[in-house]
């Protein structure tokens, strides 16, 4: 995938020593990356939307932390449970899921 439609980031908490600790990695965001594959999959759209898991955002009280680009709407407290609803709303019909936007 060259140039994806949306781009997905998850904050997992991630250090540069790649050990994962931490605010979002404590509250399940591991989980949130494994489900927004498997949601994207399950829907066909591997091949348009990227995945990635990161570092600190820096805004921990308000994790875990989704920002999805294009668009570069930040998502907070999100959970596995948020995952269809965040694919579903945001990246097939365009519409931010305001509930969870930071």
């Amino acid at each position: 995938m060259v140039n994806p439609k949306h781009h997905i980031f998850v904050c997992t908490s991630c250090r540069l020593n790649g050990k994962q600790q931490g605010f979002c990695y404590s509250k399940n965001s591991v989980e949130i990356v494994e489900t927004f594959m498997e949601e994207l999959d399950s829907r066909d759209l591997s091949s348009e939307v990227m995945v990635n898991n990161t570092g600190c955002f820096g805004i921990c009280s308000q994790g875990p932390i989704v920002v999805v680009y294009p668009e570069g709407v930040w998502y907070g407290n999100v959970t596995a449970d948020d995952v269809e609803e965040i694919v579903e709303s945001h990246i097939e019909n365009g519409e931010v899921v305001k509930r969870l936007q930071i």
